[in-house]
């Protein structure tokens, strides 16, 4: 049994963001007792409101604060009265930068066949992981706009990676593979890693890609080696994605893939995330967005926002009581008392689902 302390800071954001993330402390509660966890949730006042009260985004001093917490737990950021690109650079990516989350982590797994679009495919196909660089490529903010408003008007964006930033994530990404690949959790012949690419295209960037992944894959003989090239993987997600176990990615192409991944899992309702700093402090949030239309009606769904809850405290060292809550997830979504994974059509309010897995603990 568990007898650790944990320091957790919340930042419920935006649009829906508190509703989900209370739901997920609900549960996480309920396995903190279970696992005789002690759990202190500090809460930030950040996101749109915050910004339209007070002109700031991430004060300095909350990142201070940030960096000496155990994790982080975030709603979603986004408000449809601020211009686009203020709270997601000055919140979400300033915090993912400025602590250093340069893994973000996001299980794809189908738990009801009934909520994948995909004809014919069960939860036995749809259970692997994309591992996507995150502080890198073209999220980096290098770039610039020459002759604007002339009809000579140039825009430029820098896809820029460091050997560090693209070595350091395909080294998490080879012991992901080996600890938590097919073979390793018994469901297939091998522990199978998949860079995916466009290495016809980016020729420079993948020349480093490339070379690097050879180099470590070297070192871990008991992972095979696979490459796609991201347009191809996207087809391969829709008709193969059997095939997948381990992906590992650059920053863009990850962002896209992720979201056609979550609905072959039923959709953003359930897909999770974790932003990782492997020796720092992770953060860890639903990646379904702020959805303003549903703010306030209790009808969205909380179920990402709890397996991402999940997530959290496996990062931490506490697997027992993540599996708990995963396992949970699955027996409330089997007993057949949600009836869909899109927002308002569940069958239950946001509140009723966080009790069905808080009591299913």
């Amino acid at each position: 049994m568990s007898a650790k302390s944990y320091k957790i800071g919340v930042i419920g954001g935006d649009g829906t963001g508190p509703e989900v993330i209370r739901e997920g402390i609900k549960v996480i509660n309920a396995a903190a007792k279970k696992h005789s966890m002690t759990i202190e949730w500090i809460n930030y006042d950040l996101g749109g409101d915050h910004y339209m009260k007070t002109g700031e985004v991430l004060p300095e001093s909350v990142i201070a604060e940030l960096k000496k917490l155990d994790s982080i737990y975030l709603g979603a950021v986004g408000h449809p009265d601020i211009k686009p690109g203020i709270l997601e650079r000055g919140l979400l990516l300033k915090i993912r930068f400025e602590l250093d989350q340069y893994i973000n982590l996001r299980p794809v797994k189908l738990y009801r066949t009934e909520d994948c679009p995909i004809k014919d495919k069960t939860p036995k196909d749809i259970n692997y992981c994309v591992i996507r660089e995150n502080t890198g490529g073209l999220y980096s903010g290098v770039g610039e706009i020459a002759n604007k408003g002339t009809k000579d008007e140039t825009a430029v964006q820098s896809m820029i990676y460091t050997r560090k930033q693209v070595e350091r994530a395909l080294r998490y990404a080879f012991e992901y593979a080996k600890a938590n690949g097919k073979k390793a959790r018994g469901i297939g012949p091998n522990n199978t890693l998949a860079l995916v690419g466009k290495s016809n295209v980016l020729t420079y960037m993948y020349d480093l890609w490339n070379r690097l992944f050879a180099e470590i894959g070297a070192e871990y003989p008991d992972v095979k080696r696979e490459y796609y090239h991201v347009d191809a993987t996207c087809l391969y997600m829709i008709a193969s994605p059997e095939m997948f176990d381990v992906i590992v990615t650059e920053n863009m192409f990850g962002d896209i893939i992720t979201d056609l991944a979550a609905i072959t899992q039923g959709g953003l309702g359930i897909a999770a995330g974790g932003n990782i700093n492997p020796k720092g402090v992770s953060m860890f949030e639903p990646i379904g967005g702020t959805a303003p239309q549903w703010t306030g009606k209790n009808a969205i769904n909380p179920l990402a926002a709890i397996g991402s809850g999940a997530l959290m405290l496996e990062s931490l060292g506490e697997k027992k009581a993540a599996d708990d809550i995963e396992n949970s997830i699955i027996k409330s979504l089997q007993s057949g008392k949600i009836k869909s994974l899109a927002a308002g059509k569940m069958g239950l309010t946001t509140t009723q689902v966080g009790d069905l897995v808080a009591n299913n603990l």
